[in-house]
């Protein structure tokens, strides 16, 4: 038996197929997850991501396939917007968690007491019993559960004077957020998260991204937000046209990877189609010559024993945008002044705003400061409790809402499109919606039968045809797929108009974004960059000042940059030890195939088996190395 290391895998699947009434979802899928893997799963809406991983889970069975699982692993599984249902209170859902360590401690406490009434080797006897479930206890975070149970309660904004509310009086998005904080504190070996950035504002993500940093289960992460993505994976699986490809490194680097990827696989089969014609031309014009018929028909043999390489498979369709204004407004847009927005009560005040032509201010704060409110209030929907906003000249305005109240529900999509454009005819409007992926049957679905994606879609296509010069988009990226988020990204950073939007897509905001405006309860505040300009700005701020008014965090940057340089060469290390690692396993798997072909050649095994030991001791360097950069990264 050959031994090759490895880190060791947790789960495993080999050829994983999944088939609805007949038509294949994906097929022949395989993959593995190792101890630490932080893995992202991509791939267009209804490529199977979520069936996968309710696959992988056990809540469903493969139509073919096996699904191998190391003994005593834990799994937990958060479903996309997958909610808690319970009687409890939102403390008592989180303390369920830690019923051993109750059990343990109130255990502790009777030894405790009864130590007062023994002697001798009852109490020795016991002494030991105690110390031992006292370490027990100690191990399993006994001694600190109770601040991680608050720590992570405030950090998914639970504050303490809710603690004691029914959970089943929270809204859906809140259950959400519980129901991924529990599963935090349950810390399985391997978690598996489908969309868990949903329902969390852009302060909650950047704590989630630095908790998952440092967990020390494995990671398998379904979710639509790149910069997050970027953030925790070191590993991605595409799924896409019913198969499963692998790509070493974040989001950015998977990106960069398969265009390098598709672009070779065009110029390897082209080359090969180029080098078969030639073979076949030689063949038709010299096979039946004399003179040429043995060199022709070396040539056929060539071809017959050719592996012919298929053709890469060109990208699944895509969303076609353009945003056009029809006509030009004044170079003052939108004037705020001294403005309090809010119902009830007053959410965020003293918002001012001067934006001018061609500007895009992403607005951004916590959630429930009013953000979508401050939207309404200049569509004129809700009114200001304070101060206002004045429009400027020439300015025409579109609204992205998402609620997606802008929509009837028993109209079909083509009616949708049509009762604002009745002067268009049909084709033209059925071009429109093909150009937003809505062909054949799909146009005549009622609204009430979307999806949330398709629904975005469809508000999309509405807003295109309105040529606004002024658009007002609220969380517009919600529901899309991360190929149309593309798609809507590059529309708008093209659109010759003026944008004023809502989004927690922190990727968005920096592709998009020339401002960011920030909200708070007592101010707005604008920052003259992107989001990543707007997290920068924001650390100086909360920097101190020394006596002199100087900064005095000036080491403290130089530092933070050196801890910043020193990170991103460990993880140009890793990713090209993970690909060295790769190369050598495929060159391992080719050997043994060798060895599988040559049973009965010794001579030829021994010398396999030496290129095989070569490998192995290549490899463990590697991944001793591999691990050591792993560790540092806690």
């Amino acid at each position: 038996m050959l031994v090759y290391n490895s880190t060791m895998i947790i789960l495993q699947g080999n050829h994983i197929s999944r088939s609805f009434a007949g038509d294949v979802l994906f097929e022949n899928v395989s993959f593995s997850i190792q101890e630490r893997s932080r893995i992202a799963l991509v791939g267009k809406n209804g490529a199977g991501k979520s069936t996968l991983l309710k696959i992988i889970v056990g809540e469903e069975e493969p139509t073919t396939g096996v699904l191998t699982e190391t003994k005593g692993l834990t799994i937990g599984y958060l479903a996309q917007n997958t909610g808690l249902s319970s009687d409890f209170t939102i403390l008592e859902e989180l303390e369920s968690v830690f019923e051993t360590l109750h059990a343990q401690e109130k255990e502790l406490h009777l030894m405790e007491s009864e130590m007062s009434g023994l002697t001798g080797r009852a109490l020795s006897d016991l002494m030991k019993r105690y110390d031992q479930l006292s370490e027990v206890f100690r191990a399993s975070g006994g001694f600190t559960y109770e601040s991680d149970l608050r720590a992570m309660l405030n950090a998914f904004n639970f504050p303490e004077n809710m603690w004691q509310q029914q959970v089943s009086s929270l809204s859906g998005g809140q259950k959400t957020r519980l129901a991924l904080a529990k599963m935090l504190l349950t810390a399985p070996d391997l978690l598996v998260l489908d969309e868990p950035t949903n329902h969390l504002d852009i302060e909650t993500l950047s704590w989630l991204e630095n908790y998952l940093l440092s967990y020390k289960g494995a990671l398998l992460i379904v979710s639509h937000d790149r910069y997050f993505l970027d953030k925790v994976a070191d590993e991605v699986l595409e799924l896409s046209r019913g198969s499963l490809t692998r790509f070493a490194g974040n989001y950015s680097h998977y990106i960069e990877a398969r265009e390098v990827m598709l672009a070779t696989a065009e110029k390897e089969f082209e080359k090969q189609q180029k080098e078969i014609a030639a073979l076949e031309d030689f063949v038709a014009k010299n096979l039946t010559r004399a003179s040429t018929t043995k060199r022709a028909q070396s040539r056929r043999k060539r071809l017959e024993k050719m592996e012919r390489l298929e053709a890469p498979k060109k990208s699944d369709k895509s969303v076609h945008l353009v945003f056009k204004a029809e006509k030009t407004s004044g170079n003052e847009v939108l004037k705020i002044t001294d403005a309090a927005i809010g119902y009830d009560k007053v959410l965020s005040k003293n918002i001012n705003l001067d934006q001018r032509k061609l500007e895009a201010i992403a607005i951004v704060g916590p959630n429930g400061i009013g953000k979508s409110t401050l939207i309404k209030s200049v569509l004129g929907q809700i009114p200001f409790l304070a101060g206002g906003a004045k429009i400027g000249a020439n300015v025409t305005i579109g609204y992205y809402d998402q609620e997606q109240a802008g929509l009837t529900v028993s109209n079909t999509a083509l009616e949708e499109l049509w009762s604002e454009h009745r002067l268009l005819p049909e084709v033209e409007i059925r071009n429109v919606l093909g150009a937003f992926l809505f062909s054949g049957d799909d146009v005549k679905k009622t609204v009430g039968m979307l999806s949330g994606g398709e629904k975005a879609r469809l508000l999309l296509a509405k807003l295109a045809m309105r040529h606004d010069n002024f658009l007002l988009l609220d969380e517009p990226t919600n529901h899309l797929d991360i190929d149309s988020r593309e798609v809507l990204e590059q529309a708008l950073i093209e659109f010759d108009g003026t944008l004023l939007f809502v989004s927690h897509d922190r990727y968005f905001i920096n592709q998009v974004a020339t401002q960011v405006m920030e909200l708070s309860e007592n101010a707005s505040k604008l920052y003259a960059g992107d989001y990543d300009y707007y997290m920068e700005q924001k650390a100086k701020e909360v920097q101190p000042q020394n006596v002199n008014g100087r900064d005095s965090k000036v080491d403290s940057r130089e530092a933070q940059k050196n801890r910043e340089r020193e990170m991103r060469k460990r993880e140009r290390e890793i990713a090209e030890i993970e690909l060295t690692i790769d190369q050598l396993d495929v060159k391992y798997q080719q050997l043994q195939f060798q060895m599988m072909q040559s049973p009965e050649d010794f001579e030829k095994l021994a010398q396999l088996q030496k290129e095989v030991e070569k490998l192995s001791a290549k490899k463990e360097p590697l991944e001793a190395r591999w691990l050591e950069l792993l560790d540092n990264e806690d």
